[in-house]
């Protein structure tokens, strides 16, 4: 039988090796690769294509949801699942958005991380209770809540307005943020400009509490 391969993405050392001794106790299951930020897990997704890659939502760089929506670009069979602190509505809709098609809680992980591969691996979702339940009462609350055409501000965020919010909200300044992303920095400048205006915010601080409301960025 064909080995299922996992890619763990985690920057918590303790979490990811327990995730992984998980894993790796189950029969013909291999982790294939490890990662602590979601830039890097981008990149070996790229490099290996895993059947499994697992997630954490909140990671230096490029949070889950992001990486997550990288990742299914570049290898489309891969199988996402995230791993999150607590429940949220609107991570779930950003998950759902990213084409992603497993979510557990860390607390849940002893429970559902096996039951939730095994689901994956056949091509089918898994979702706990609990998180059926939020998809089901807040997701439908949601749509109706932007019936008169308007659409909640993060939304309108793109791509890479939302790993300029990341980078900035751990700190980093214009020209780091350049350096990361292999911009200039006159770019950085115009991109943060246009992120700030968007979100109606007026300093970092309040960009801040922002990413972390938004799990963005861990408090």
């Amino acid at each position: 039988m064909k080995m299922l391969r996992i890619l763990i993405a985690d920057d918590h050392d303790l979490l990811r090796r327990g995730v992984k001794s998980l894993l790796q106790s189950h029969s013909g299951w291999e982790v294939c690769a490890e990662a602590s930020t979601g830039r890097d897990a981008v990149s070996k997704a790229e490099e290996l294509l895993p059947d499994i890659a697992v997630l954490d939502i909140s990671m230096p760089d490029l949070n889950g949801v992001d990486a997550a929506k990288r990742i299914r670009k570049a290898s489309p069979s891969t199988e996402i699942l995230i791993l999150s602190m607590h429940y949220s509505d609107q991570l779930i809709r950003d998950i759902l958005e990213a084409g992603v098609r497993g979510y557990i809680v860390k607390s849940d992980s002893d429970r559902d991380l096996i039951i939730a591969v095994e689901t994956l691996a056949k091509h089918k979702p898994f979702f706990t209770p609990r998180a059926t339940e939020v998809m089901l009462t807040n997701f439908n609350a949601g749509k109706t809540a932007h019936i008169d055409g308007s659409e909640p501000l993060r939304d309108r965020l793109t791509t890479r307005e939302r790993e300029i919010v990341q980078l900035l909200a751990e700190g980093k300044s214009s020209k780091e943020v350049a350096s990361s992303l292999n911009i200039s920095v006159k770019t950085a400048e115009t991109h943060r400009a246009n992120v700030m205006r968007k979100l109606q915010l007026h300093t970092v601080s309040e960009l801040v509490r922002y990413a972390v409301r938004n799990q963005i960025v861990e408090p």
